[in-house]
């Protein structure tokens, strides 16, 4: 199997990016479901690609399985989305988009000190990616993620640092640096 990332050219995927995107549903995202309104509402106010932002397609054996958003990029610490198409979730296609994303934000912007994500507590796939791609779990907000029903999940933030990327190493945080022990 080969896996490519592409960036995505708004103009001439416009249709395509609507199609993924809005025929789909997301279950682990705020939103679920996205309609083709918002997506090009989206595409237009430059949100896919712009100054701070790019994003690429997944792609496995010439078809398009996936899209990752790279926000904030002129931030040391830059957040993702990442989308993987319900027919090829469950094959470590996110995990490998996960270390791929990390290797191209750490070699292109020099800046970068750190590459943040957060996911839905109960979203173990995308939290199995994060650990095997050298992210450390870092904040536990409790039932801070609502979806579209108004039901609240906690989330989950992880984070990576340039030097632990570098060298293949973890560094965990410290939890126990409440003052006086409290």
């Amino acid at each position: 199997m080969t896996v490519v990332y592409e960036r995505l050219d708004t103009e001439a995927d416009a249709g395509q990016l609507v199609a993924f995107l809005a025929g789909e549903v997301w279950p682990f995202h705020v939103f679920a479901s996205l309609t083709e309104e918002t997506v090009r509402t989206k595409l237009a106010e430059g949100y896919y690609d712009g100054e701070s932002s790019r994003s690429f397609w997944i792609g496995e054996d010439s078809e398009r399985v996936g899209l990752i958003r790279l926000e904030d990029l002129d931030d040391d610490a830059p957040v993702f989305d990442l989308r993987i198409g319900a027919a090829h979730r469950g094959r470590g296609v996110g995990g490998r988009a996960l270390q791929w994303l990390t290797g191209y934000v750490f070699s292109e912007f020099a800046d970068v000190t750190r590459i943040e994500g957060t996911t839905r507590q109960d979203n173990e796939p995308m939290r199995r990616a994060f650990r095997r791609g050298g992210y450390v779990k870092e904040a536990h907000y409790r039932e801070a993620w609502p979806d579209q029903d108004g039901t609240l999940y906690d989330s989950i933030g992880y984070g990576i640092l340039r030097r632990d990327w570098q060298t293949g190493s973890r560094t965990e945080v410290r939890w126990d640096d409440e003052p006086n022990g409290r």
